[in-house]
């Protein structure tokens, strides 16, 4: 059979913006001097998303009250709440990994079409990597491509997930099996809301701390290893420090490669464990910061199982994640009961790695380490990945 070949050039696709600005604000949360301190004529509308853990705070109050009309003496927001200020919308849904969905993805779409909004909008994601993820993501679908800026509150998506453009949401239960690459034209980051978080969300947070500083700060791991108390004192001079460590870091990798071709695949340290872990656990069941923790525990023993590391390395990592409280056992208690035995509990994390997202063939691609800043990315064999989940 003949044919004649006919090939058109594309430009890039342009990823919503051409560059993030990042503001670290002092002192208390204050959206209302954020988002309404110097309104203008052309504004253009804002779709504010967040989730009723982050509207019931405290700090939250003088920005969502003017959102609730007369629903202002209610006491309590549900998910689902829609409110007006202007041509502003407010829009607050369920919280937690469980309403990490595309139905959630879709209600945002919904609230930006009921309020007529127009390519130009800005929607703004207003919480933890749950919200900011589906935000940017909603963003990044309506009419081919709104804006978006993102304020995080949790400790977790201020050093990492808020930044670098990764959108999405969890499908099948498998972790952000959709999404795109759609980076926020703005982030404001204000390191106060960590003091409202609950204990396992600061922890949560705190391992993508360890993470990062493995990959690129020798002293700032050595600082966090000298101080695990650092979970008990917030106010600690060291919290900002390592907030803006990270940032800075993570801005240097995603700048370099934003749709994670090369580079950015190494900060995916412990998250081939790590997601494996949510899956079989049940999403929202372990949190995603301390599934990391173990799956940089089970990365270490890999890395030493394959003579990437030395034993010291692999035990000083396992202490440190232990000194934090993280799990570093071959079979995470989330997964105790289960199965019928570790070898079954094994080889399903194994077939959940197979689905990850970050393969590019057949087989499971994992990050590992010789060393503090100095980091493989490697396939490695089956046996040897069950080996490590079961001794």
């Amino acid at each position: 059979m003949e044919f004649e070949e006919k090939n058109i050039a594309y430009p890039p696709v342009h990823p919503g913006t051409d560059r993030t600005f990042i503001r670290f604000y002092s002192g208390k949360p204050d959206l209302n001097q954020i988002f309404y301190s110097q309104e203008q004529e052309d504004q253009p509308q804002r779709i504010f998303v967040t989730d009723t853990n982050v509207a019931s705070l405290k700090e939250m109050q003088p920005f969502v009250n003017f959102f609730r009309g007369e629903d202002y003496s209610k006491p309590e927001i549900k998910p689902g709440f829609k409110g007006k200020r202007g041509n502003d919308v407010l829009l607050i849904l369920g919280s937690g990994e469980p309403f990490k969905t595309i139905q959630s993805v879709l209600a945002i779409c919904s609230a930006a079409i009921d309020s007529n909004a127009r390519r130009s909008a800005v929607f703004v994601g207003i919480g933890g990597g749950v919200i900011t993820d589906m935000t940017a993501f909603a963003a990044s679908i309506f009419k081919r491509g709104a804006l978006c800026e993102l304020v995080p509150t949790t400790l977790l998506s201020m050093v990492d997930a808020a930044v670098g453009g990764k959108t999405g949401c969890d499908f099948d239960s498998y972790k952000n099996m959709i999404g795109s690459f759609f980076p926020a034209q703005k982030i404001h980051i204000i390191p106060s809301f960590i003091q409202s978080l609950p204990e396992s969300e600061y922890r949560s947070g705190m391992a993508e701390v360890v993470k990062t500083a493995l990959l690129y700060s020798k002293d700032l791991f050595e600082k966090l290893a000298a101080k695990p108390e650092i979970l008990q004192n917030r106010n600690d001079p060291l919290v900002e420090q390592m907030i803006k460590t990270c940032v800075n870091a993570k801005a240097t990798v995603v700048e370099q490669d934003l749709t994670e071709k090369n580079i950015r695949m190494q900060l995916n340290l412990g998250h081939t464990f790590g997601h494996a872990l949510e899956t079989r656990a049940g999403l929202g069941t372990v949190s995603h910061g301390d599934a990391v923790a173990w799956g940089m525990s089970r990365a270490a023993v890999l890395s030493e199982k394959m003579g990437l590391c030395t034993q010291k390395y692999r035990t000083t990592i396992q202490n440190v994640l232990a000194s934090f409280g993280w799990e570093t056992t071959p079979l995470h208690s989330a997964l105790k009961g289960k199965y019928s035995s570790e070898e079954e509990a094994a080889n399903s994390l194994f077939e959940a790695m197979k689905k990850d997202k970050k393969n590019a063939s057949g087989k499971v691609r994992f990050v590992l380490q010789k060393d503090i800043e100095e980091t493989v990315i490697t396939e490695a064999d089956e046996k040897d990945v069950l080996c490590v989940l079961q001794n």
